[in-house]
Parts: structure tokens; sequence; C-alpha cells
């Protein structure tokens, strides 16, 4: 039996074992790790799946993100915790059984004024407040267990789990797209393919530096000041420096701002961190909206506006795109 006759069997084996509608043929719009999470879902539900993007890689926003788990800039609460702790699982998983695909483990502590817990702390099991002070300063912190993602690493890894390679092309309408369903994760590409004005961008920016003396954990300023956002993440060869929330219109440029790279290492050095030399910044847009988009409008489904928590919602949100479809025959939806 051939390798790929191999593959369709098994696929088709996985899919019956979990009481799933007949296999479909399935387009994933977007090669961001939304669009890639979906797909590596959906294959292994058995389903036929092609990616299509008009960028990928190096070339998307989620290339650019500081990327750890932890839910920020997403609503609505009760569905971030369910999305961002099964997102946990997942990534958690993949830590321990792939380190190829840059996935890492770390202890997170975040800057607390008081005592409250934040609203994502159901989805986090070892969240624990510890009194002394933190390294950006504050009285508290808040000690987890996040995932670190390194984009360079992950991205190619989650294309290279996929039977077809992900195909380059500017999807122009949704309706035109072949497939029994289509997913629709283009982020802020969104906006034009469906007219959704809530859609916005917002700005952030990364500075990259040597290890230099920086704290060995993740350390992250209070979420609640987004007027002073920062955020130090250790990579396996790099630091991590941010950030900034500012919305913005879609033709801002994506140039780094120099004024703002030194603003945030002016913030980190204030707290007695001492970064290494620079090596660059990175700019993208944040897709997003008052919600998260997971809804089906005919043979569509949409996936989108997942704000600064596109790495902590993007394997929970993608189950629930596979909840959907086993939900019912998307085939026997009309066209948007």
């Amino acid at each position: 039996m051939s390798t790929v006759r191999r593959g369709v069997l098994k696929r088709a084996i996985v899919a019956s074992s979990r009481g799933q509608a007949q296999a479909q043929r399935i387009t994933v719009v977007g090669a961001g790790v939304i669009g890639l999470a979906t797909a590596v879902v959906l294959q292994r539900d058995g389903h036929r799946v092609q990616v299509i993007a008009a960028a990928r890689g190096e070339r998307t926003t989620s290339a650019v993100a500081a990327a750890l788990w932890h839910p920020f800039l997403a609503n609505p609460p009760e569905r971030v915790n369910a999305w961002s702790s099964r997102s946990l699982d997942e990534l958690t998983r993949i830590a321990n059984e792939h380190p190829e695909a840059g996935v890492d483990l770390l202890t997170a502590r975040e800057a607390a004024d008081d005592t409250r817990l934040p609203w994502w702390a159901p989805s986090v099991p070892d969240l624990a407040l510890e009194p002394g002070p933190h390294p950006l300063g504050a009285p508290y912190s808040l000690r987890f267990t996040a995932p670190r993602i390194e984009p360079s690493l992950h991205l190619p890894w989650l294309e290279a789990q996929l039977d077809c390679p992900v195909r380059t092309e500017h999807v122009r309408s949704l309706a035109e797209v072949e497939g029994d369903c289509v997913v629709n994760c283009t982020g802020l590409g969104a906006r034009a393919l469906t007219g959704d004005s809530e859609l916005i961008g917002v700005y952030g920016q990364v500075a990259i530096v040597e290890p230099g003396e920086i704290y060995p954990d993740v350390a992250l300023g209070d979420e609640r000041d987004e007027s002073a956002l920062v955020y130090v993440i250790p990579r396996r060869r790099e630091i991590v420096i941010g950030g900034c929330f500012i919305p913005s219109p879609d033709d801002r440029p994506l140039t780094p701002d120099p004024e703002l790279a030194d603003a945030m290492l002016q913030r980190v050095r204030a707290a007695g961190l001492r970064p290494g030399r620079l090596l660059g910044s990175r700019a993208g847009l944040r897709p997003y909206r008052s919600t998260v988009r997971l809804e089906r409008e005919g043979r569509v489904i949409h996936n989108y506006g997942h704000g600064g928590s596109g790495y902590t919602l993007a394997w929970g949100c993608a189950h629930e795109v596979s909840a959907m479809l086993r939900d019912g025959n998307a085939s026997t939806y009309g066209h948007v």
C-alpha cells in the first residue's frame, strides 16, 4: 500500500473512531498560527485540508509575536478561558514530545499591585499569588507555568505537519474558495473579506536583545496598565522585550519605531534588569475586535479577531472548529 493511501486510511480510521461526519474537503484561509493550528487539528480528524494564504512564515503577524501563552486582549472571558485551557494542554504536550517545535515550558511571573486574581485564573491550574518584590518592582507576583513559543521554529513545524504544502494565493472572496467548508483564519485581512467593521489593528512592537543580565523567568508587567505594557520573555538564544498597545490604521508603517524600542529598554533597565545588546526590533498589527469571532456562516466558519492571544487561543479555537464540523455536514450549507 502506498504512503498516500496509508495516510488516507489512517485519517479515515481516526475520524470513524471519534464518531465524526464523513471526511470533508476543507480549505483554511490564512497561514498564521490560527490557520495552521486549525488545519493540523482538522487533518488529524480525517479531513482533506488545504491551506491557502497571501503570506506565510516570516511574513505573517504570527512571526512577529512575542508568542507566550498568556490570555491578553481577547474576549469574551468565558470562551477565552476555555480556549486557553485547551491550548495550554496542547502546547504542554508539544513541549514535552517535540522539542524541535520551538515550545518550552517556562515559569512566568506577572506583576500585581494587590491580591486580586486575574480574570483568566480559571485557565491556569498552577496559578499562585506570591508576596515579595516582582522583578519589575510590584509588591506581588502571579506565578504560573507558561509555554513560550519561538515563531521561527514553530510556524515551519506546523506547516511540516500538513499533508499538502501551503499554497500562496491572495483570496478576494470567500465565496470563490473551493471546498465543502472554508475556515476563515485571515486575521486583520478578514475585514476586507467580510466587511467586519469591528475588526481593528492594534500596533505591537518588540525589541530583541542578547541575554545580558536578565531574570531567568518570564517577567510580565501588570496587564491592567496598557499605557506601560512591559514584558521580558527569554527565548533559547535571545530575549524578547515589549511592548505597546496602539490602535492603528491598516496602512500604518510596520517599520519599527526606534523611540518605542528605546522606551521599552528604558522601562526594563529602570526595574534593575540589564538586557544585552539590541539585535533588532519587529512590529505588527494585532487583529482585535470586541469579541473573537468564532462562528459559522453557511459553509464558512470564521475564526479571527484573537487580538494579542493568537498563540494562546489557537489550539482551543481549532478544536471548536472541529466540533462545529462534527455537529453537521458543512457541504449541506449554501455559499456565503
